[in-house]
């Protein structure tokens, strides 16, 4: 087991470098962050002829992306019972659709750039409810999608069944995006410190361009959107674990507080002790005790901890910006579901920067999508954390930071900033180290 917290991907996979930025330049769009989203915006604006220049603080895919479970499924928790209330039918098929056709894009780009692609069922059980599980099969009939009930599973914990969805996949997510960014136009090593207007303003000089996509994980513009209240962050853990038989399909719980597991070649996977950035949870220890518990046999090879962003009505923000932002877009917001909801954002931006329409722009637009009893209550959680007396601020918007003792940072429970022991920013929307 490595000592230092790093993902199977990170340790199997080296994406390839891009020079700086060199002084002043000018395109068309400009692409902020070098995660899926901004790669795959990238990508396609790439094969459509479009000039464009990907900026990457760091270097590419070592945020979330590297991150992640890499499980590419359109089933997203029990979540189409909600939607299907909360926004109806027409909504909701729309959202099952465009998830689904992201499933198979993957699978359609996997024949040209080799990645573990495997084919394979997602599964959500319940410990404890039943009757949620067949009012997800209820809302899933209706929406004209065969869902599978299923009943035995091979997971160590005693379960009242699960939805399948059979036609998923997985796939190693550094692997595909890697080889896919070879030949894109990218810029590492290169922070943007601030907008002004469609110039980008960087340490190594500026960039102008006529359109500007904001792929920041966290959109770190203050001043449009109101991100700062209509998201929050998220940290799960994970680990490898290798002598544990590999499991067919995928497995979530629809607890948000329950456990994940899939396999990827002779290594189980499991996840879980998740809480809010800057909150109390399980942990690695939480996982640990399960893997002690149930898989006594197992030696664990890798051990990680993912951050995402979290959208108040469970759908990503992908359009506009703001509401006065005609050629500023973002991405964000995709709640735990980033390979569906890049590949969804990949399209919509690049229409929308070449002037096409898309039937399901309207379904993502961030513009006019206030839940407001849930605004309130981030608004009055992130209130909390400024009037909080702690000496140490986060220098985003000022709120109290939390130590966190498992992973050894301090953490915004706010907005979900991070930074390192020694003030070096890991997360965002913070856009300066906490020493600056």
């Amino acid at each position: 087991m490595s000592k230092q917290p790093r993902s199977l991907w990170q340790e199997t996979y080296s994406p390839p470098t891009f020079k700086p930025l060199h002084w002043g330049e000018k395109t068309k769009v400009l692409i902020i962050g070098g995660g899926i989203a901004g790669i795959l915006t990238a990508y396609r604006l790439h094969q459509a002829g479009v000039p464009y220049i990907l900026l990457e603080q760091g270097r590419i895919l070592q945020g979330t992306t590297a991150h992640t479970t890499a499980k590419i499924t359109s089933q997203h928790g029990l979540l189409y019972q909600k939607l299907l209330r909360r926004e109806g039918m027409a909504r909701a098929r729309q959202y099952l659709s465009a998830n689904e056709w992201a499933v198979g894009e993957y699978e359609r780009l996997s024949r040209e750039y080799p990645c573990d692609f495997r084919a394979e069922p997602h599964f959500v059980y319940s410990q404890k409810d039943e009757n949620r599980l067949k009012r997800e099969m209820d809302a899933l009939a209706a929406l004209g999608f065969e869902a599978e009930f299923c009943r035995e599973l091979p997971l160590p914990i005693k379960t009242m069944g699960a939805v399948c969805f059979p036609h998923q996949a997985s796939f190693h997510p550094l692997k595909f995006l890697g080889e896919l960014a070879r030949d894109l136009n990218i810029r590492e090593n290169t922070h943007v410190l601030e907008l002004q207007g469609t110039n980008a303003i960087t340490e190594r000089g500026g960039v102008h361009a006529e359109k500007i996509i904001v792929a920041t994980h966290f959109p770190f513009i203050n001043r449009h959107g109101g991100y700062f209240l209509r998201l929050y962050q998220h940290r799960s853990y994970l680990m490898a674990l290798s002598g544990v038989k590999p499991m067919e399909g995928m497995y979530l719980d629809e607890d948000p507080l329950g456990m994940t597991f899939r396999s990827y070649k002779d290594l189980l996977l499991i996840g879980g002790g998740g809480h809010r950035t800057g909150k109390e949870g399980g942990n690695w220890a939480e996982l640990r005790a399960f893997a002690a518990a149930h898989y006594p046999a197992a030696k664990e090879e890798y051990f990680w901890a993912a951050q995402d962003c979290m959208s108040l009505d469970q759908m990503p923000y992908i359009g506009q910006y703001g509401a006065h932002t005609e050629e500023l877009l973002v991405a964000s917001g995709f709640n735990k579901w980033g390979m569906t909801g890049a590949m969804i954002a990949s399209r919509l931006l690049a229409d929308r920067v070449m002037g096409k329409e898309n039937e399901f722009q309207a379904l993502f637009e961030p513009k006019g999508r206030l839940l407001r009893p849930k605004l309130i209550l981030n608004a009055l959680s992130s209130a909390a954390g400024l009037l909080n007396p702690s000496p140490k601020r986060c220098p985003h918007l000022g709120c109290a930071l939390k130590w966190n003792k498992a992973e050894h940072s301090w953490d915004c429970p706010c907005h979900g900033s991070r930074f390192s022991s020694k003030g070096e920013c890991l997360n965002n929307p913070a856009n300066e180290d906490l020493y600056h």
